[in-house]
């Protein structure tokens, strides 16, 4: 019996006899693999992987029956090769244009680093570096010794440690300090801080006991007064930084808390949570307590983020007394919360930037004036854009009702628009108002500006298509 017209071998026979037949136009997955698109799915995936998915991709094509597919196939099989290895391996990490005026964007990696000090990190990363080890002596060093000399020249601390976030350092220091024992905390400042991981269940998970004082939205000294007990081991006050109460409220600041601290023998760790270090003079973060003050107005410990207002790698800081943080340095988490050589190189750098006094890129949310204008004149120019006023944020749960009043620019364009920027190389992140794109560049370095203005090109060229 002749095989049935409708079967893949009857169809393949038919395009063999068949000059017209689009599979035949097909090409072998030899030549397949030797295009540009399919070779830089090669150097991420593997040629293997990338194999075995062009030649079910071909079979796909030659045995299918859609005509309109087969005339696309050299984008089709791309398309398809790259979206099925991306299905079974994930997405690779790809440079990212953060064009959102939200500076610490959790989502795109929060802070960035100075584009020259991302630069002299390298040879720190392809080779060895002492990170553990003394050159003087050849014997083991401390990971650690270099980053506590920096934080505390420039917070006044006497002592710290770094690990990999500030939850960790929240969490080593209940711990170690606090296990078994009650910690006294606002209830205006138990919070949520992200992920849905809240205050009260880290320190239940550190073994900590926690005790509750005051209201939602007033809480006094004599709150804190009365819960001291003999099991109390800490005070924890939390900064509340990705929110606000308004109106009836009452608080008590770091320095009230930290002399009935003193009084009753308790010490008192503060979460300040951002990792301002030093006073900024910024009105969005004027108010905002810096790691020196804290430490200044006698807070036993302090702990913070290194990759939020710092500029740095994510990392959290813990610094203040020294008999509390060389107790840390000992516990068994300190070990397991440690950052490895990468955070380590980074920090560093950052940090002696912040010793230096070296602008960061934070200090682009407030650029010059009369200099921005022309930046942003220059590229909504090239963009057919307008300039309009926009206000930005710090984020990273930093001064969340605190608007960075400035320009941006506007482009024609809708949400088709934002995906395809996402999409492109460099990707670009930016928002819609009113019906258009909008671009911030205070979140955008300088030195990104062409390939901004190549990836919007891109994005409406595709558009066109």
């Amino acid at each position: 019996m002749p095989p049935s017209t409708s079967s893949p071998a009857a169809r393949s026979a038919d395009s063999a006899s068949d000059p017209g037949d689009p599979r035949r136009r097909l090409p072998a997955v030899g030549e397949l693999l030797e295009r540009a698109q399919i070779q830089a799915l090669v150097e991420v995936y593997g040629r293997e992987r990338v194999l075995v998915q062009a030649r079910a991709e071909l079979a796909r094509l030659r045995e299918g029956a859609d005509r309109a597919a087969l005339e696309h196939a050299d984008e089709l099989l791309a398309s398809r090769i790259r979206e099925a290895l991306e299905a079974a391996a994930g997405f690779p990490l790809r440079r990212t244009i953060n064009a959102t005026g939200v500076f610490v964007h959790t989502n795109l990696g929060r802070a960035s680093l100075p584009h020259e000090l991302a630069l002299q990190l390298a040879p720190l990363l392809d080779a060895g570096c002492d990170l553990e080890l003394d050159l003087d002596s050849g014997r083991r060093g401390d990971r650690n010794r270099r980053l506590e000399r920096l934080l505390c020249l420039i917070t006044g601390a006497e002592a710290a440690v770094v690990v990999n976030n500030n939850a960790a350092a929240l969490l080593l220091a209940v711990a170690c300090l606090a296990r078994d024992r009650e910690v006294v905390v606002s209830r205006g400042e138990l919070v949520e801080i992200g992920g849905s991981f809240r205050i009260p269940d880290l320190l239940e998970a550190a073994g900590g006991r926690l005790v509750e004082v005051g209201t939602t939205n007033r809480t006094g000294i004599d709150d804190y007064a009365r819960a001291i007990g003999a099991q109390t081991a800490l005070l924890l006050k939390v900064q509340p930084s990705n929110y606000r109460i308004v109106g009836f409220t009452a608080s008590v600041g770091e320095a009230a808390l930290a002399e009935l601290g003193r009084e009753r023998g308790v010490p008192l760790l503060v979460d300040e949570g951002s990792g301002l270090l030093a006073p900024h003079s910024a009105p969005q973060l004027a108010a905002h307590p810096s790691h020196r003050t804290l430490v200044e107005v006698g807070c036993d410990l302090v702990c913070g983020s290194g990759d939020k207002v710092l500029g740095g790698p994510q990392a959290g800081l813990l610094l203040g007394r020294r008999a509390l943080i060389d107790r840390c340095r000992r516990h068994p988490l300190f070990r397991a919360l440690r950052p490895g050589r990468g955070v380590v190189a980074t920090l560093e750098a950052v940090l002696r930037r912040h010793l230096a006094g070296a602008p960061m890129p934070l200090d682009r949310m407030w650029p010059p004036p009369h200099e921005h204008r022309a930046r942003l004149e220059r590229v909504a120019e090239a963009l057919g854009g307008e300039v309009i006023e926009a206000n930005a944020y710090l984020g990273g749960g930093a001064a969340p009702m605190d608007a960075i009043p400035g320009e941006a620019i506007a482009i024609d364009g809708d949400g088709d628009l934002l995906r395809r920027l996402r999409s492109g190389d460099p990707a670009v992140v930016g928002y819609a108002r009113e019906g258009r794109v909008i671009v911030d560049l205070r979140t955008v370095a300088p030195e990104d500006d062409e390939a901004l203005l190549r990836a919007v090109r891109g994005a409406r060229a595709r558009g066109a298509d």
